[in-house]
């Protein structure tokens, strides 16, 4: 059902990027070692920027799956009505 107000009362599947984030986290973290064990310090940096860039996305995920209901509604949760008026 379209309300015509998505781009604002859109909902993210947050556990779908929980898993993504993780599987993305697993693999910079062997990145970021298997290239420091190979002596190739750039590539190794470089997983470790992503690395950080995941652990980050990782926090703010859990923080949006922790704040319940009010951020992430289930299909329980009718969608947020459309604004009365338009600016």
């Amino acid at each position: 059902m379209r309300t015509g107000s998505e781009p604002t009362t859109a909902r993210s599947a947050l556990r779908m990027r929980f898993w993504l984030t993780a599987w993305g986290l697993v693999w910079a973290i062997f990145g970021t070692a298997a290239f420091a064990l190979a002596g190739r310090p750039g590539w190794a940096a470089a997983c470790g920027v992503l690395w950080l860039v995941a652990t980050v996305d990782m926090t703010v995920i859990l923080w949006h799956i922790h704040q319940g209901p009010h951020y992430q509604p289930s299909r329980d949760i009718p969608p947020y009505r459309p604004p009365e008026h338009r600016q």
